[in-house]
């Protein structure tokens, strides 16, 4: 997930990078800072090798620039190339290491790129609403081509100096009266027709509307005892990016659960359940692959138990945990 918040330094400033993935090209828009009255915004365009999970991105346009009243300093005073390595070193970390160099002199020295991956931006725009939303619709070409439109058009108009009106001294001479002869008769100027902005598209739906929207396919019933339940999802056929969310009783469980060919997995407590209990997958997105499957393995008392889900734009999956009777003493 190269798309998200990233946080560091570059070449020694420090930074935050919002990148967006779009397709094979990145987008999105860096803030070099000192704090939060003196920094300098850019829209960034590059692109993302998946062969060498290599991302290239370049400060393209400046945005904004402001500046603190006491400051000397002037961060992202030169725009800059940046390349480097996406690395997962494990327990949910993500890294970009690399270096960049001024955009004009890729021949001069470079300097370090170190960033890690974050949730809380410190600088709010535009962008977080396709971050935040990106495995849920988010990632639509059209949307963050209109976003990118968006950004761009905040660029602030140049304030045009003020104009000071000298009066002259008050003369004593009669004014003499001076005749100009006509000249041609002006034409009026040509006003430019202005077209309107076409407005953002509405937001997809989230996550609780397909949960309301979409019709449940019941798949299996799974009788289920002892302390806890184990449930564990896999992608079912080719890992193409399919991402979930799981509901129990109508509430949300848990989102943003992206299937691989690893496990994700969760216990239960069965002490926590109903006796009659639905457990519904909903799809997120649909991959590189339509539709979204997943293969789920539940594990019940040292019981390995199977289910194939498959959810749609219209359906989602559905499972009904029902809890064991307990036997009747004698």
């Amino acid at each position: 997930m190269i798309t998200g918040i990233w946080k560091g330094k570059i070449n020694r400033q420090k930074v935050e990078v919002k990148i967006i993935r779009n397709g094979d090209s990145l987008t999105g828009t860096s803030y070099y800072y000192e704090s939060s009255t003196n920094y300098r915004r850019y829209s960034i365009r590059g692109y993302f090798d998946q062969a060498t999970n290599e991302a290239v991105w370049w400060d393209d346009q400046l945005l904004e620039e402001k500046a603190g009243r006491f400051t000397i300093s002037t961060p992202g005073k030169m725009p800059l190339l940046s390349r480097a390595d996406f690395n997962c070193p494990g327990d949910g970390r993500m890294m970009l290491d690399g270096n960049a160099v001024q955009k004009e002199k890729e021949n001069d020295r470079k300097g370090d790129l170190h960033l890690d991956k974050d949730d809380q931006p410190l600088f709010p725009d535009e962008w977080d609403y396709i971050i935040d939303n990106y495995t849920t619709g988010a990632n639509d070409p059209e949307l963050i081509d209109s976003i990118r439109g968006l950004s761009q058009r905040a660029i602030a108009a140049p304030v045009p100096e003020p104009v000071i009106a000298v009066t002259p001294p008050r003369s004593t001479e009669k004014p003499v009266a001076i005749t100009t002869p006509p000249g041609p008769a002006k034409e009026k100027p040509v006003v430019p027709e202005i077209k309107p902005q076409p407005l953002p598209p509405a937001p997809p739906p989230g996550i609780e509307d397909k949960f309301k929207n979409r019709q449940k396919q019941f798949i299996k019933e799974i009788q289920v005892e002892g302390d806890s339940i184990e449930l564990r999802f896999y992608d079912n056929a080719e890992v193409d990016g399919d991402s979930i969310s799981l509901f129990l009783n109508d509430r949300l469980l848990y989102q943003h659960i992206r299937l691989t060919a690893s496990a994700w997995s969760v216990k239960l407590p069965v002490s926590d359940l109903m006796d009659s209990n639905e457990l519904v997958m909903v799809a997120e997105n649909m991959g590189s692959i339509p539709p979204n499957t997943s293969y789920m393995v539940a594990i019940v008392n040292g019981k390995r138990l199977e289910a194939y889900l498959a959810s749609t734009e219209g359906s989602s999956a559905m499972i009904r945990l029902v809890k064991k009777p307990a036997p009747l003493h004698q």
